[in-house]
């Protein structure tokens, strides 16, 4: 059962930390406005019955605060509810991979060797890192050289990755990254910015290795 909390101006971390710490509820996942509620073989009646006169009391907290807070509590309570329901920022499309990973992919698809851009994070000297709000990151998404990613980065929630290693990282992606405000985002240290492959390692990633074939097409 999905518990929609954004309407009552609270994220799902803030939310299920108050279920639990104060009322012994323990939720499954959290999201951005809402906590997922699991029940199972073992939840009785009266089990629901607690949640429910948890939510209603929950409730009555809110409403008696905004009614003794006065205008400017009810203006910081609706910009919060604003800023949890409709300012959510929209999950960037999979953009492409750099031509590097791209050696045999054809235009046709955006498909690309994830295997050696996950290697290729290991080159310490072929990598680096740039904060995520410094200005070269406008820069390079102007002027190039492109952004490519070294790591998978997995917010929670939602929990799966918006960007994967060998990833040309876009506007769109990094204008995601910049509106989260969630504690939890994997493969992403924000003292130490974005993980970067850098231009030059990209550059002998591409060059065709000595002695390589090229691969053998199927018959049409």
């Amino acid at each position: 059962m999905t518990l929609v909390c954004g309407t009552a101006g609270y994220d799902g971390t803030q939310f299920k930390g108050i279920l639990a710490s104060e009322y012994n509820i323990q939720v499954n996942k959290t999201s951005r406005n809402s906590v997922l509620v699991q029940s199972n073989i073992n939840n009785t009646r009266s089990d629901v019955a607690h949640l429910i006169r948890v939510l209603a009391e929950i409730a009555g907290e809110v409403d008696r605060g905004l009614a003794q807070g006065g205008s400017n509590a009810r203006q910081t309570f609706e910009a919060r509810v604003k800023s949890l329901m409709k300012d959510v920022p929209d999950l960037p499309n999979f953009s492409h991979f750099h031509p590097s990973f791209r050696s045999d992919a054809g235009d046709k698809t955006n498909e690309g060797d994830i295997r050696s851009g996950f290697y290729a994070a290991y080159d310490v000297a072929g990598c680096e890192h740039i904060r995520l709000n410094d200005p070269e990151i406008d820069r390079r998404l102007k002027a190039g050289p492109e952004l490519v990613s070294a790591n998978f980065v997995i917010p929670y929630p939602p929990g799966f990755p918006i960007m994967v290693p060998g990833q040309v990282i876009t506007q769109e992606t990094i204008d995601f990254m910049r509106k989260l405000d969630v504690k939890e985002i994997h493969g992403y240290d924000a003292k130490e910015g974005l993980k970067l492959v850098r231009a030059e390692a990209l550059a002998k990633l591409g060059r065709p290795r000595p002695g390589a074939q090229p691969k053998l097409k199927a018959a049409s």
